[in-house]
């Protein structure tokens, strides 16, 4: 019994040894693309941040409190962009431009601590 184990033994070891030698191969990856391809990357995130999915509502009024208000919207949130639209006979400010309901939520609870009656909404023109 003692040599079926010592060969059993041996050839485990040569097995194990063998797969140890073995390595991956080692290879270097190009990848060569179009460049129109970065171009039209480009395009669509211009295309994407000109649709106005979701908008907050900070005023919506006469057209003398939507200046003023435009031009405090301007100061207290440089970062988003705001507009002044016309809806007879008010006029509306809408501040930023979020694809998500998620990113608009989030937006609006920044902006709830300087206009309480903002709202989140989405302008008929994109539906």
């Amino acid at each position: 019994m003692r040599k079926p184990d010592l060969r059993l033994t041996f050839f485990a070891f040569a097995f194990f040894s063998a797969t140890l030698a073995i390595h991956a191969q080692d290879g270097i990856v190009t990848v060569e693309q179009n460049k129109d391809i970065d171009k039209l990357l480009e395009f669509k995130k211009d295309v994407r941040s000109t649709i106005d999915a979701f908008v907050i509502q900070v005023y919506n009024g006469p057209r003398g409190g939507a200046q003023s208000a435009r031009s405090q919207v301007a100061t207290l949130f440089p970062d988003w962009s705001n507009t002044i639209e016309y809806e007879s006979p008010n006029y509306k400010i809408w501040l930023g431009n979020f694809r998500t309901r998620l990113e608009a939520d989030r937006a609006l609870m920044k902006v709830k601590k300087s206009y309480p009656d903002a709202l989140v909404l989405r302008p008929k023109k994109n539906r």
